[in-house]
């Protein structure tokens, strides 16, 4: 943390106070600290608090004085290495969502160049309304991180929602967040796989599962943030990826998807298998469309190439591999017994019993089994936060060697 440039931006909240706590830690911890305020949040609490703690004289408008001299939120976009909102009212999540420009923090907001983290704070009933929902899934889809309760007593009742985080794990989350950005040097390049594979039944069919590719594409995104180069190989899917240093490939089927990570792995420092790759393929693929008739259908099915076997086969000591796995029974030992089988560094479980997680949806609820040490369990959060704590999994290993 230290060095770094931290805009805190405060809204009209009685969480306000917190405020206070979270410049501290950041200041000790050797961060630089400037305060952005909404007018409302100096009804909670005083621009004078706030300077003394930070060093730095508080912006809440845009102009500093009457001799036409003004504060460019454009330049405290590029200044910062990271914005934190904390507390972030229901008004000012909204604007934000939306663009609502009409004061200093937002055009702030809409400025940042660097990653944003938002700490809502608001009673349970403006929490809980769709509108505040929508609004909060939009600003996630923006590539912003919501920093909540989610772990422990507090969370564990409805009391828990909307109510700000505190100060300790707000700090944490940034400092987690710089330490896996740390880990771009030396530069990696990562293999990932994602989305489903078809396998083909005749020319119109095919057997497939549900798997949206979006986990996989969440670990590519966040893997090329931190300046590494991306192979990202991924199964027939409508999700796009948007940073250049990403280079897709798109395959169909198991076989295919085998074929092009055998051929690239060996010039990559780790490989993610997030893929949900057929086990089954088709035996003999009809050259016509199968006509409906009187008697059933049969269909001879043939295990395919595992991947994640083989490529844990040819591993080399530099290099690190990471699987997945889908369970519904006996989650944690079926998944330590195909970490092994596979000689993976270390496996990421998903459970078909956890709501919100799976196949297709924008949260994740998994649990990181490691070949050495005590498996860690995560709370149901958005894929893009999942793969932020998978990365910073990774580079603790990257770290070791």
């Amino acid at each position: 943390m230290k060095g770094k440039h931290i805009v805190l931006g405060i809204t009209g909240s009685i969480a306000a106070y917190k405020a206070c706590s979270l410049i501290r830690l950041f200041v000790k911890a050797g961060a630089e600290v400037q305060v952005v305020i909404t007018p409302a949040g100096k009804e909670f609490i005083t621009p004078v608090t706030l300077s003394a703690l930070s060093s730095h004289p508080v912006i809440s408008e845009f102009f500093a004085q009457r001799d036409g001299s003004w504060h460019s939120h454009v330049d405290l976009g590029q200044w910062a290495d990271a914005m934190v909102i904390a507390p972030a009212t229901a008004s000012s999540i909204g604007k934000m969502a939306n663009g609502v420009a009409d004061n200093m923090l937002i055009t702030t907001y809409l400025s940042m160049k660097a990653p944003v983290f938002i700490a809502p704070a608001m009673d349970l009933d403006m929490y809980a309304h769709p509108s505040t929902q929508q609004n909060l899934d939009r600003l996630r889809s923006f590539g912003n991180y919501i920093i909540e309760p989610t772990s422990g007593e507090l969370a564990s009742h409805l009391i828990g929602k909307g109510r700000m985080e505190e100060p300790e794990a707000i700090f944490a989350h940034l400092e987690r967040f710089f330490a896996a950005q740390s880990a771009q040097q030396p530069k990696r390049r990562v293999l990932i796989t994602a989305g489903p594979t078809y396998e083909k039944i005749d020319p119109v069919r095919f057997i497939g599962n549900y798997s949206s590719g979006k986990m996989g594409f969440a670990l590519a995104e966040a893997c090329a943030k931190l300046g590494w180069d991306v192979e990202l190989v991924c199964g027939p899917v409508r999700t796009s990826v948007s940073h250049p240093a990403i280079k897709r490939t798109d395959v169909e089927s198991a076989q295919q998807m085998y074929e092009v990570c055998m051929e690239r792995f060996a010039t990559c420092d780790a490989a993610i298998l997030c893929a949900a790759v057929a086990d089954f393929t088709v035996d003999q693929v009809a050259a016509q469309k199968i006509k409906r008739g009187p008697n059933g259908l049969e269909i001879n099915l043939v295990p395919t190439k595992d991947i994640a076997a083989s490529l844990g086969a040819i591993k080399q000591p530099h290099q690190r591999l990471v699987g997945f796995a889908l369970e519904t029974v006996n989650e944690v030992e079926h998944a330590q017994e195909k970490l092994r089988r596979k000689n993976l560094d270390f496996i990421v479980l998903n459970s078909l019993n956890d709501a919100g997680a799976g196949f297709a949806y924008d949260t994740n609820k998994v649990t990181i089994i490691p070949a050495e040490g005590e498996p860690i369990a995560y709370p149901l959060k958005p894929k893009t936060e999942v793969a932020n704590d998978i990365i910073a999994q990774l580079c603790k290993l990257f770290e070791k060697s």
